[in-house]
């Protein structure tokens, strides 16, 4: 039978009640007394009953994570990363898939399954601050990404940076007609701030922004890359490097280049945004920058935990997490 509560009071020679705070972190317990009690725990094979637990909280211990798409790459990736970080405050993860419509949208943000869980991760994708603003139901919650500030505790990544620190890694290999594909200065923050990082870089290091090089795609999937690459290499001066806004661009990008046999990256470098695991096993392997997903999960999950203790009532928090460039096979070969 599993070891209760009682068993480990009895072997640790403790109350229950110290057994409960040694489990639960709460009260003051003696660290010589807190080592002989998890040293029990540990021998007799102990585990929480977080079910009951979450019932006498009033608590369901289920979070949601509300995604435009669970198909694409990085989202699954960060998906999977939630749910270990998750898994550290005893709590389940519910997954939806919002299809960045609006209307699904707003059914999130208004507490469609509110009744069910008792935090709220959610990356929006056509919601205003305004929606925010309308916000009725009450559940915590925490956002993913750039594209909305200081309507609630904020986790995401510089995407000006990121796509410049790309942009800088081609103008240092040399080449001096670089394409972008997807962000444009006309998109959302995400789209913006990429497009923006990508242009700054072209003027500081004295090359002419072309228009023409610019080719917006309202879906980042690997389709739109093939057919970006089809209108570049129909111009009559292509370009010798491609910057795209995420790696699914790239990875099609770069099978259309293979298709019409550009060579990669002796004729045109190709770089991208995210790092998902497929960017490490194509041929040739992908640059990319690399965001700290996995900081970006535990530092959400981290801030849900905080709310829901009541540990913060204060204005919304943001943090931006780092990122790195994963120098690959499509830039140097």
């Amino acid at each position: 039978m599993a070891a209760t509560l009682s068993d480990v009071a009895a072997r640790a020679g403790v109350s229950i009640k110290t057994v409960s705070n040694v489990v639960n972190g709460t009260g003051r317990v003696g660290s010589e007394t807190r080592d002989r009690v998890e040293r029990v725990i540990e021998e007799l094979g102990y585990r929480p009953n977080v079910s009951a637990r979450n019932l006498r909280h009033g608590r369901s211990g289920v979070i949601a994570l509300a995604v435009p798409e669970i198909g694409n790459p990085y989202f699954a990736e960060l998906a999977e990363l939630v749910v270990k970080a998750a898994e550290g405050y005893g709590w389940t993860v519910l997954i939806d898939q919002t299809d960045a419509d609006p209307d699904r949208e707003r059914l999130v943000l208004q507490g469609i399954r509110s009744h069910l869980i008792d935090g709220l991760l959610f990356v929006p994708g056509r919601l205003s601050a305004d929606d925010f603003a309308a916000r009725t139901d009450t559940t915590p919650m925490v956002l993913l990404g750039e594209r909305l500030t200081r309507v609630a505790d904020r986790v995401a990544i510089d995407s000006y940076a990121a796509a410049r620190a790309a942009t800088e890694h081609l103008i240092d290999l040399g080449r001096t007609r670089i394409a972008a594909i997807g962000a444009t200065a006309s998109g959302d923050a995400v789209s913006r701030g990429r497009y923006e990082g990508y242009h700054d870089a072209l003027v500081a290091a004295g090359h002419r922004p072309s228009a023409r090089l610019v080719v917006p795609q309202r879906r980042w999937r690997h389709e739109s890359g093939v057919e970006a690459v089809g209108r570049l290499l129909a111009l009559s001066r292509p370009p010798d490097a491609l910057f795209c806004s995420n790696d699914l661009l790239a990875h099609g990008a770069l099978r259309a280049l293979h298709d019409h046999g550009v060579r990669v990256p002796d004729d045109i470098a190709v770089v991208g945004i995210d790092d998902i695991a497929e960017s490490r096993f194509s041929r040739p392997s992908l640059t990319s920058v690399a965001p700290d997903k996995r900081h970006i999960a535990e530092t959400a999950v981290g801030l849900l935990a905080d709310r829901l203790k009541g540990s913060f009532s204060s204005a919304p928090r943001e943090f931006i997490a780092g990122f790195h460039l994963e120098v690959r096979e499509s830039t140097e070969g």
